[in-house]
């Protein structure tokens, strides 16, 4: 059952934020935009018959409904992900040498070790993506803390470190922000998706530093209307920001810009050719340059004090 909106726990909205006088900044190096490539791995942990009695319908597809039965269509898109989809994005990336971020849920992680091995020996950031890739907005809180600690039970033993952030499957619940303090070890937040900088806020005393994510940028576009008809459609919207966002820096100073990608979906030839276009189209840019989410915190928290504000 759907709990009240009496009963939720109060969560209040802000729509002011930094207003007209937004920190003016640099990151390291000089660099006035920087990237956070993020790589959503949830292959093996969204919803399916065998263990929910329930399909997921984000597999080739956005499914409006689905069979009351096995689809095994689906499940076979997701694997073409953990299979397939996630290496050619592994050979991309060590290709062109750029650190990313990769948001993974637990249970995905455990169903493909030679991945986990793959992440051992690269310097991409963990992000917590959930124990498994499902709902959590109407789950129960103890059912979600109960999610949270075990997921970060398991990232510690498959990587031998755990996430320093976190970011649901697309809604997080009212609990989430008080499950995450009281679980302890997060360095910042990331469901949010309402700014361009990193910013803090205050959650019952405690203040909580969000890197805030987006799903403007995002591969999921290819499943959706109005969306991505083809890889130039995606290259030329992640040029479209990265150009507009370096062209107003110098009257803004920095921004953070995310990039938000699937191993089932990017993970295609034909798609990663676009996400290729767009790692090409930044190389050639010495004010942008693509960051962990991890070092955009850490930079923040050491160095927020210090930013300029102008207007």
């Amino acid at each position: 059952m759907t709990p009240s909106a009496a009963s939720q726990p109060p969560q209040p909205r802000d729509f002011v934020g930094y207003g007209p006088r937004p920190p003016f900044m640099t990151w390291p190096g000089g660099v006035k935009l920087a990237i956070n490539l993020v790589l959503n791995y949830e292959e093996g942990s969204e919803y399916s018959w065998p263990e929910d009695g329930r399909n997921d319908n984000w597999g080739e597809y956005n499914l409006t409904s689905s069979p009351p039965v096995r689809d095994l269509g689906t499940e076979t898109h997701f694997e073409y992900g953990s299979r397939a989809g996630v290496w050619r994005l592994a050979r991309l990336f060590d290709r062109y040498d750029i650190p990313i971020t990769i948001s993974a849920c637990a249970v995905a992680l455990e169903r493909n070790p030679p991945f986990v091995e793959w992440m051992k020996t690269r310097r991409h950031d963990l992000l917590g993506h959930g124990l498994r890739w499902i709902d959590y907005t109407t789950m129960e809180r103890s059912e979600e803390k109960r999610h949270l600690h075990e997921a970060v039970a398991l990232y510690e033993k498959l990587l031998g470190r755990r996430p320093l952030g976190w970011n649901c499957r697309s809604l997080p619940s009212v609990n989430t922000r008080d499950l995450l303090v009281e679980e302890g070890g997060f360095l910042y937040h990331s469901d949010p998706c309402n700014d361009d900088l990193p910013y803090f806020l205050d959650h019952r005393g405690t203040e909580i530093l969000v890197v805030p994510y987006s799903k403007t940028l995002n591969d999921s576009r290819y499943l959706v209307a109005p969306g991505y008809s083809n890889p130039r459609d995606f290259a030329e919207d992640c040029g479209s920001a990265i150009d507009y966002m370096l062209d107003e820096s110098d009257e803004t100073g920095g921004r953070m810009l995310t990039i938000g990608i699937h191993a089932r979906w990017m993970g295609q030839p034909n798609r990663a050719s676009g996400l290729r276009e767009v790692i090409e189209h930044v190389k050639e840019k010495p004010a942008a340059a693509f960051m962990r989410r991890e070092d955009i915190a850490r930079f923040w928290l050491e160095n927020h004090v210090g930013f300029e504000r102008r207007g």
